[in-house]
């Protein structure tokens, strides 16, 4: 009988911080509420949508927590922003997620590739094409979103600098934004992370060099190689946050500001009014009197 021997460990990398799974899971969390408590807002009277609803428990509950969420959305959007400055600016670390002509080229390669024009995949490197596009494409929505939102839910402070008709239109921008973002999540990022290939770095932060030769060579090549970037010397960095947590800091308390604005700016909700059983309808106490010597008439109603 032959010894079973035991599997050898890959060896793993950091992808994600722990940082940067925190927000991975506010976005996804609060994101996820969004969807279930705005969709069925704007397909009401359709019967899942009801039912919806009253699982939630109402729709002002419903309101309600659709509010918390957009909330939750606004804060750790500035968070992001704030971190990725820092980590930016103060750590002197590279900003792969933007677009390039790498990009571009990647496209056309992997075109003729799929034509059979060339033998060979297209090489990624820390980020696909595919990968930016999701995290811009969340940038756009999540702006997009909010400056909707921001109209609906003060639409009497908009309209007095705004003409009228910008309230519908924010509604449909908002309602078709808010069905193309959960149409992209359920049939773009959850096949090509989770059916696809089951992607578990952003839950723990490692990735197997074996997933990195397959999804990012080039990057895995420059770990390799001992290219993976350094932090600057610790002078720097404190010159550099010397500058940068002030500026930080400012940019925080006007995030805060403007979400407490956008909360408490108006309230144009109106409550809905419990259905009653019964309606007693308006009975005058007395008939009204006739004039002495007048007769009421029926109108002739043949001519």
């Amino acid at each position: 009988m032959t010894e079973k021997r035991p599997r050898r460990r890959q060896k793993e990398y950091e992808r994600f911080t722990l940082s940067q799974r925190i927000e991975h899971a506010i976005l996804m969390i609060s994101f996820t509420t969004l969807a279930l408590t705005g969709l069925p807002q704007r397909y009401v009277g359709h019967p899942i949508a009801e039912t919806l609803i009253l699982w939630l428990g109402g729709i002002e509950r419903t309101r309600q927590l659709h509010h918390v969420a957009a909330i939750t959305l606004g804060a750790v959007s500035a968070y992001h922003i704030v971190a990725a400055g820092y980590r930016y600016f103060v750590l002197g670390a590279k900003p792969r997620i933007l677009p390039s002509l790498d990009d571009a080229r990647y496209v056309l390669h992997e075109i003729a590739y799929f034509l059979c024009l060339r033998r060979e995949r297209p090489l990624a490197d820390r980020y696909t094409y595919r990968e930016k596009l999701e995290y811009w494409a969340v940038v756009w929505g999540t702006f997009l979103m909010g400056l909707t939102g921001f109209m609906l839910w003060n639409p009497i402070t908009v309209t007095r600098y705004l003409p009228g008709e910008i309230i519908p239109a924010a509604k449909a921008a908002h309602g078709l934004e808010a069905v193309l973002a959960v149409l992209s999540i359920l049939m773009w990022h959850v096949y090509n992370v989770h059916l696809k290939h089951f992607n578990k770095s952003i839950f723990t932060g490692r990735i197997t060099e074996e997933e990195l030769a397959h999804e990012h060579p080039l990057e895995l090549a420059r770990l390799r190689a001992g290219y993976e970037e350094k932090r600057p010397p610790t002078p720097v960095v404190r010159r550099r946050a010397a500058l940068y947590v002030p500026i930080a800091t400012i940019l925080l308390l006007f995030s805060v500001w403007g979400l407490y604005t956008f909360v408490t700016l108006e309230q144009t909700a109106l409550t809905t009014i419990p259905r009653r059983s019964t309606v007693t309808p308006y009975v005058p106490a007395t008939p009204t009197p006739t004039p002495a010597g007048v007769t009421a008439q029926m109108p002739d109603t043949s001519k």
